[in-house]
Formats: structure tokens, sequence, C-alpha cells
């Protein structure tokens, strides 16, 4: 092929198609192949008809990348695949920057997409209409001292904060540890949420506060949204005022 192609970097929100935007829609329906973490690809398989899917495992973001690029040069239009929003943990930066590097870039466009903190904050009500900090306890990228630096910093700073892979087989206490840096600057019944599988099958919602947090199950798939010294729980939503007044 003398054409070269494009790389869309696509975010699948939650993976349902009524959480996909229509441009998410069209570049995939405008590649040939489709790239990404099988967890993902699986996700839109109903969208992979006739096309060429490269599924891998975890920890390969940057083989997947390298793949796009070269499959982009060969006169391949190719979606890169991320859940939620490519732009926050996903395959935008790993991409932008191998591309960047390249003799000769290859074209690319990023696709947003709804991300857990979002999903999560609209099935548990309004918990984000302040100043927020989204923060993720996973130390594979980030070492762990550095993500405490930041817990401690948006506690002390009464953030509302969402924090992501909050927990793991490798790493079941992170989120006790988590919980403790939020316990010394909010009262212990301060709102927090819970959002597994969001928009997916097997959705569980949860609303809680910080003292009973450590009962309730998480793992990967689960975002936990805690609130302010101003969140509340009203009718079962959890709200955030922004400071209008009513």
């Amino acid at each position: 092929m003398d054409k070269k192609g494009k790389v869309y970097i696509v975010g699948l929100g939650p993976g349902g198609r009524q959480q996909m935007t229509r441009r998410a829609l069209e570049a995939i329906g405008d590649s040939q192949v489709i790239l990404g973490y099988k967890v993902y690809t699986d996700l839109i398989e109903d969208l992979a008809e006739g096309k060429k899917v490269l599924a891998s495992s975890m920890g390969r973001e940057l083989e997947r990348c390298k793949m796009a690029i070269d499959l982009a040069r060969e006169g391949h239009n190719v979606s890169l695949v991320s859940s939620g929003d490519p732009g926050i943990y996903g395959m935008a930066g790993p991409f932008l920057e191998l591309n960047s590097k390249e003799t000769e870039p290859v074209e690319a466009e990023i696709i947003p997409g709804i991300t857990a903190a979002s999903m999560g904050a609209a099935l548990l009500g309004a918990p984000l209409m302040h100043d927020m900090a989204i923060i993720s306890l996973s130390d594979l990228l980030t070492p762990w001292e550095v993500i405490v630096k930041r817990l401690n910093l948006a506690a002390q700073g009464d953030f509302v904060t969402a924090l992501y892979n909050p927990k793991s087989h490798g790493r079941p206490d992170y989120i006790n540890q988590a919980r403790e840096i939020f316990l010394e600057h909010r009262n212990p019944r301060t709102p927090v949420g819970i959002v597994r599988n969001a928009a997916r099958e097997g959705e569980e919602i949860t609303v809680t506060n910080l003292d009973e947090l450590l009962s309730h199950e998480m793992d990967m798939f689960s975002v936990v949204i805690i609130g302010n010294s101003r969140s509340y729980i009203q009718a079962g939503k959890f709200i955030t005022p922004r400071g209008y007044v009513l």
C-alpha cells in the first residue's frame, strides 16, 4: 500500500454502545485493524466483523503502540482502543510519545470517551460538582511513595477524590492506607461511593462512608469516589454542593 493509514486512539467508555460517542463508532468503522488489551477488544466484538483484531495482554501497551504505527505506515487505518478515555490512564500518552520520536510520525486522532469517574459519578448522583482529583492506586508505573504524597495533598486540599484501581490481589491493602490518610482530614461519616463494572454486566453501586468503606467489596473494575467536607447523601443520591443559593 502506498497510501499511509491513520491511527485512531479510541476511548470506548464503559464499553456499551449507548456510552460510546458517534465519533468513536465512526473511527472503528473506518478501521481495518483493531488493537487493544483483550478485555477491551472483547467489549466491541460486535463491531469487529470483517476486521483484523490484534488483542494482547496487560503490560504490552508500548508494543501495541508500535504495532499501530507500523500498520498505519503500511497503509492501514487502525483503532487503538482504551476503555474509558484514552487520555486518562489510557493509550493516548504512550502512543504520542512513541509517535513523536518517529522520523515520519503517522497521522493520529484521539477520540475521548466517558471515563470511570464520570460514569460512576452519574450513577451515584452528583459527587464531582466541585474541585476534584483522580488518583490511581496502582504502583506499577508510579512509586507508592509518590501516590501517598498525592493522596495526602488531595485529602488536605479537601478535593473530592476518585480512586482508580483501588484493590487487587497483589496490593490488597493500598485502599486501607488511602482510607487512613483521608480519615486524618475528613469526618468518618464523609460519603463514599463505590461503583463496580459501571454500565457493564455485573454493575454494582454502593453508597457508604469513610468509616465503613472497607466492609465493601472492591477490585480493579471499581472506582471509589470520596466526597469533600460538604458532600452529603440526600434521597439516596451522593451530592457535592457547588455553592448555588437554593
